[in-house]
């Protein structure tokens, strides 16, 4: 930008300065915008993938099934391992007893009241497990796991339905009760396919047991691997909130889940501080090549008596209106590869990834600060090298 067809007076507005600099310089203006709307490009895409990811995490480890099994105290535990279930049971209340406990959510979720016992059926034994309304967090929207069964239902494991030769709608009797075949369950290759699962308050009646439970089923929310002893952490909790019962940990189910969240929470933590390093560093060091560049127009500008302030708004209102820019577009890029990839990356969550309108104001608002920033340095720099001196290195 020539001095005299740049700079006339201070009559020139902040604003029309800064578009005739990036007229004169548009190379320079152009690569700062496509490093910004990179960053920006590469952070929205990752924090929608990663909620994504989240979801689909918690969908996969839902269908898992549980991995905490809460049950009385006193229960015997050679009988627990041999039959399956508790020989002992404690009031239905008891699974409100512990959802009512303050902060309880934060290391447990998706509380179950379960009535489990084995039952005779068409010449064979098979396990009846009767499971109640699910307690989550009243601040979350997540949707219960498992299946819901509604009085006079009943989902059979696979060697039950060959047994009884049924399909989905069929009814059969169950100690004088008859239940209705809401479906037929998939082999699993474990004591599921012996079981019957109906309500809980069909299970109380099929065992004489009402409003009682001998469990409650449960998730943890401390997603800690084993070598991090969540056990331990999980017994302390249990024996403050809910001390007549104890807990037993599904290693397995347990760490699977564990791993990816931390899997995710990793890529994440990695992920963002790059995307920021390199939007950074593109900025300053565009911003300190465009300095360099006009070091000696810049100090013509002091020597004719134009004041730091002018200056320093004329360097960084450029980064800032960059920065608008890259945010914007950057927005759209990075929304328009996420919602690309995400029916490959997750076929079970897909259709809850959507463009996030808060993405784009927190874009907005940090985009613009963050170049102001990383052109700082360069203009600070500017400011403070002598005008003379300036000059006589052109």
């Amino acid at each position: 930008m020539v001095v005299g067809q740049g700079w006339k007076g201070s009559r020139m507005t902040l604003l029309s300065l800064i578009l005739r600099e990036w007229r004169h310089h548009w190379i320079n203006a152009l690569l700062s915008t496509v490093g910004l709307t990179i960053a920006v490009a590469l952070l929205v895409a990752l924090r929608m993938t990663t909620g994504a990811a989240e979801r689909e995490t918690r969908r996969v480890m839902r269908d898992l099934g549980f991995n905490l099994r809460i049950i009385p105290k006193t229960t015997d535990m050679d009988y627990f391992w041999t039959h399956g279930f508790s020989d002992q049971t404690m009031p239905e209340s008891t699974v409100r007893t512990l959802a009512d406990q303050s902060g309880i959510f934060v290391t447990f979720n998706h509380l179950t009241p379960a009535l489990e016992g084995r039952v005779a059926l068409a010449g064979a034994s098979a396990i009846l497990t009767g499971l109640g309304e699910t307690i989550v967090s009243p601040h979350e929207g997540r949707q219960p796991m498992g299946f819901r069964i509604k009085p006079g239902e009943a989902f059979l494991g696979h060697s039950v339905a060959q047994r009884l030769q049924v399909k989905k709608g069929d009814t059969f009797e169950l100690a004088g009760k008859k239940l209705r075949v809401e479906k037929a369950l998939s082999e699993s290759g474990t004591d599921e396919d012996l079981r019957i699962f109906t309500s809980l308050r069909d299970a109380q009646a099929v065992l004489q047991s009402p409003h009682r439970i001998n469990e409650i089923k449960a998730i943890d929310c401390l997603c800690l691997t084993a070598d991090q002893d969540p056990l331990s952490k999980l017994r302390q909790v249990i024996e403050t909130a809910l001390p007549e019962a104890k807990v037993l940990q599904l290693r397995t189910l347990a760490d699977a889940r564990a791993r990816q969240r931390q899997m995710a929470e990793k890529m994440a933590a990695y992920a963002t501080p790059l995307a920021l390093s390199f939007g950074g560093t593109w900025v300053g060091l565009l911003a300190w090549l465009n300095v360099r560049e006009r070091r000696a127009e810049i100090g013509l500008w002091r020597a004719l008596g134009h004041g730091s302030g002018r200056l320093a708004g004329l360097l960084l209102g450029k980064a800032v209106l960059l920065g608008l820019l890259g945010a914007a577009a950057g927005f759209a890029l990075g929304t328009g590869l996420a919602l690309a990839a995400g029916p490959s990356l997750f076929q079970v969550t897909a259709k809850s990834l959507q463009a996030d309108p808060q993405l784009l104001w927190k874009a907005l608002a940090w985009t613009p600060l963050f170049a102001a920033i990383a052109s700082l340095p360069p203009a600070l720099k500017a400011l403070a090298d002598d005008p003379a001196l300036s000059l006589r290195a052109d």
